[in-house]
């Protein structure tokens, strides 16, 4: 009896500890995910030409990898579905029914872009504004007047939610879900490069484009963060995969998706959006590529 009464007590202080992990997790997590920022939201000039249109269209099927979350309409997706994790649901950017467009204003669209905040003052879920925070004023004016200009769709996406796993993973530090925490809020906008074949160029592309999301911040590749299915990134580094590669041959395998050892490249990686890419911008990557330092795989 002395041992089965220990046992219930040991079972019963388990028990209390897990719901008190539980309930911390759910209370941290609820007072990160309503957070709200004060962010000064710069003047961004919108502009209505074609050039400019077609400037933001080609940043949003490319290097912004746009409709790989929103759709090749803009007008909304459940694009993750993990049980136990979250359910994201891209927003419909267009002004259609159940679209975002119909309601943001021009610093609505900046706010969100450039410091991943929405209209409420909130953080974006899972919307990758530390990348384009990097954007010229006229890259992001371009890309703004893009959205603008897609016919509107009526569609209302499912809410997304953060599940309880998700939430765990969230607090721990292993989930980057708000962008507005991973982002500089007083920083100043960053004057790019010129546009060209430049590793300076480049930069601003790798930056715009998140690759360090996946490859890591020293860009040498290794598990993907919160992306436990997906396929290691490998190093991109000098003295990882692409070692040996020409610039020729770096441009080849984001139009193909095969390198050139004939291997097809993980679909986890964008390549499809990478390869739409001109050619001058995909050796502008290249070329930074080869100016970062070399490191083994993994070593941030």
């Amino acid at each position: 009896m002395r041992v089965l009464r220990s046992i219930g007590i040991i079972v019963g202080i388990l028990a209390g500890l897990i719901v008190i992990a539980v309930a911390a997790i759910y209370v941290v997590s609820i007072i990160r995910l309503n957070k709200t920022y004060q962010v000064n939201v710069e003047q961004i000039a919108i502009p209505g030409d074609a050039a400019s249109i077609e400037r933001g269209r080609h940043l949003a099927t490319t290097i912004g990898q746009c409709n790989d979350c929103h759709g090749n309409n803009l007008a909304g997706k459940v694009f993750l579905d993990a049980p136990g994790i979250a359910l994201l649901s891209s927003a419909n950017l267009t002004s259609g029914e159940g679209g975002v467009g119909r309601t943001f204003s021009d610093a609505d669209w900046v706010r969100a872009l450039r410091h991943g905040v929405g209209p409420n003052g909130k953080s974006l879920l899972a919307m990758p504004s530390q990348n384009y925070s990097a954007l010229s004023e006229q890259d992001l004016g371009a890309l703004i007047a893009y959205v603008k200009s897609v016919p509107p769709i009526d569609h209302v996406p499912p809410p997304s939610e953060v599940r309880p796993l998700g939430r765990a993973l969230f607090v721990a530090g292993q989930i980057d879900a708000l962008p507005a925490e991973r982002i500089d809020q007083d920083a100043p906008p960053q004057v790019p490069p010129p546009m060209g074949a430049t590793p300076e160029y480049g930069h601003y592309l790798v930056r715009v484009g998140g690759c360090a999301d996946c490859h890591g911040a020293s860009l040498s590749g290794g598990p993907v963060p919160g992306a436990p299915d997906a396929p290691p990134a490998v190093n991109i580094t000098p003295s990882g995969a692409i070692s040996g590669w020409s610039d020729a041959d770096f441009v080849k395998a984001m139009r193909t998706g095969i390198n050139p050892a004939g291997h097809q490249i993980a679909p986890f990686m964008p390549w499809k959006y990478i390869g739409k890419l001109t050619d001058d911008e995909l050796r502008a990557i290249f070329l930074y590529l080869r100016t970062v330092p070399a490191r083994p795989t993994g070593a941030q």
